[in-house]
């Protein structure tokens, strides 16, 4: 369900022709980014968070149903010490019952317009170079910081020593990842047939 993403050296090349008749010029556009250090992220279990098969009998009618609590082992190792964030991005965002809180869980394949619930992360346990870390929080893309455990969508996620508002540096950053998980209420779905949970969302690490 979860995957990373780096930007490390990226290097794109463009190539745009014009029509074959009076074509006299051709364009190449040549992209990248250069980073002064790489950092290296990794998530247990691939990042995946399985929570088998629910029988549909089991579920809430009229509330969602809160899936069991899964925990994926994260770290963040650099070969150096490098300012970084990381930031949730929902591919499943047109699915998500709570915009700005909540990871969508993706549409019933059966009937698309209905949404299946919600995907939540939290930081735990966060250790930076051998200390306990306090987990700090960016709605503004790093502008202002507040102290914040919930990795909520779009959100800066930063860390530093604890009764410090400002992220710090770290080579090697290792955390556990809470993942809450739950199903909308059972009388907004049609399960008549078997239905797959679909939340995926990417952990990109930026550099800052």
């Amino acid at each position: 369900m979860n995957t990373f993403s780096r930007r490390l050296v990226t290097l794109a090349f463009c190539l745009t022709a014009a029509p074959a008749f009076g074509a006299s010029s051709v364009d190449l556009t040549v992209q990248g980014l250069i980073t002064p250090s790489a950092c290296t992220p990794l998530l247990s279990a691939d990042g995946i968070v399985d929570h088998g098969r629910i029988p549909a009998r089991s579920l809430n009618q009229h509330e969602f149903s809160a899936l069991p609590t899964q925990t994926l082992d994260l770290s963040v190792s650099c070969n150096e010490s490098v300012l970084f964030v990381l930031v949730g991005l929902d591919n499943r965002a047109s699915s998500s019952l709570g915009p700005g809180f909540y990871y969508g869980l993706g549409n019933n394949i059966h009937e698309p317009n209905e949404r299946l619930g919600t995907v939540s992360m939290t930081f735990r346990d966060v250790v930076a170079d051998g200390e306990r870390a306090l987990v700090l929080a960016s709605s503004n893309q790093g502008q202002t910081w507040f102290p914040e455990s919930n990795a909520y969508p779009d959100t800066y996620m930063g860390f530093a020593k604890p009764g410090t508002l400002t992220p710090e540096a770290h080579r090697l950053l290792t955390a556990t990842l809470q993942v809450n998980t739950s199903i909308n209420a059972s009388a907004f779905l049609t399960l008549k047939q078997e239905v797959p949970l679909d939340g995926s969302i990417v952990l990109d690490l930026r550099y800052l």
